[in-house]
């Protein structure tokens, strides 16, 4: 394993450093996640369907928590929930 350091200009840009670039492409689309600690990040182009997927759910779940927590979310009785997600 590989292990450099680089920092984030005002614009927000980084730069990965060149022992580290070896591999990527120009243009070649990267896929960050961050959680509190941690940034990973992974070649978008060697993503199965399926990660792609997880990560778009993960991406509408957040969002909708968002909305939840403003006040924003829909309520609803069970049974019209059922019947909801069934006409998905």
């Amino acid at each position: 394993m590989d292990v450099a350091i680089t920092r984030m200009s005002s614009k927000g840009q980084v730069v990965i450093p060149a022992e580290m670039r070896e591999g990527i492409p120009e243009g070649e689309k990267l896929l960050l996640i961050q959680n509190e600690n941690q940034i990973i990040m992974k070649k978008a182009s060697k993503l199965d369907k399926n990660v792609a997927e997880d990560i778009e759910f993960a991406r509408m779940t957040g969002e909708a928590w968002k909305r939840i927590e403003k006040g924003e979310g829909i309520k609803m009785n069970f049974d019209d929930f059922v019947d909801e997600m069934k006409n998905w």
